[in-house]
């Protein structure tokens, strides 16, 4: 296992029918989709999940993305999702994500969080709680 497959939250994860295109290869979009359970399931790590945060007027968006294919995923795949925080800011909050089929790195990311007020859809700070257990992991 390479050194950034063993940074941070790990996510494993089987490609489904519904998750290729026609010819049984992961459509491009999805890659994505599975980024973002990992996150979740990082903030679900940490003891808290997207709608608490909703409830208590904080959302989650992504402000900016970059990916890189390297390699195609394919129906029946176990893959492994990793999502790693690399930079924290007052508002902001950057991933290095990553999927992986055994040693082999599909796909990487870099992935920018922004947070914001639900009630002003503005940029907030993070709440106290999140940013403790944030530093923390």
């Amino acid at each position: 296992m390479s050194a950034s497959k063993q940074k941070g939250y790990r996510l494993p994860l089987r490609v489904y029918m519904e998750d290729t295109d026609a010819g049984g290869i992961v459509y491009y979009v999805n890659y994505l989709k599975f980024m973002e359970r990992a996150r979740s399931e990082w903030l679900r790590h940490l003891g808290l999940n997207q709608q608490t945060l909703l409830d208590e007027g904080t959302q989650l968006v992504v402000y900016r993305l970059a990916c890189h294919y390297a390699k195609p995923a394919r129906l029946d795949d176990a893959l492994e999702i990793s999502a790693h925080v690399t930079e924290i800011g007052r508002c902001r909050m950057t991933f290095d994500q990553q999927v992986w089929r055994n040693e082999e790195l599909l796909c990487s990311a870099t992935v920018e969080i922004a947070c914001l007020s639900v009630e002003r859809m503005r940029p907030k700070a993070w709440p106290a709680s999140l940013n403790i257990l944030i530093r923390a992991s």
